[in-house]
């Protein structure tokens, strides 16, 4: 079964953690037209970037290899359910379909210093709008911004 054989790679990619410093046990492949076209290991610690998570890896990397920013139409098979900054990639991305194995509450009783609470207080935070969330936020030169993206759209559109 195809879906068998996508999530079996996806836990193959998670298992090179085991052996590779850096690396956290989360894999991910993306999958279109029934072939593998990304595949991506979190290596957060290793490359000193917190949002090198499995699924944002193998989104990048299933971009690169397309040369596009839209996957629609392609599914993301994940070893764990993804955290919501995962979840935000793969609805920028356009992914159809997600397939993941482990749960977060699984992983966060297994992986020490689990980030369980980390990512309710994320869905928490997510759902309100900026000015309501506990990171203090403030508005600046909102015209000189806005002239930017004005120009950047005339330009190429």
């Amino acid at each position: 079964m195809y879906a068998e054989k996508f999530m079996r790679r996806a836990i193959e990619l998670a298992a090179q953690a085991i052996e590779r410093d850096g690396a956290w046990p989360y894999g991910a492949v993306v999958v279109k037209d029934g072939r593998i076209v990304g595949e991506g290991l979190n290596q957060s610690s290793r490359t000193f970037a917190p949002t090198s998570h499995g699924e944002i890896e193998v989104i990048r990397d299933a971009c690169r290899n397309l040369g596009t920013t839209d996957l629609t139409d392609a599914d993301l098979y994940s070893s764990c359910e993804p955290c919501p900054l995962c979840v935000a990639a793969m609805m920028i991305a356009g992914i159809g379909k997600l397939y993941y194995a482990a749960t977060l509450e699984q992983s966060s009783r297994v992986i020490p210093g689990g980030k369980m609470p980390a990512i309710d207080t994320m869905r928490r935070e997510l759902a309100l709008p900026t000015s309501a969330r506990a990171m203090p936020s403030e508005r600046k030169m909102a015209d000189e911004s806005v002239s930017v993206l004005e120009a950047w759209a005339r330009k190429r559109m």
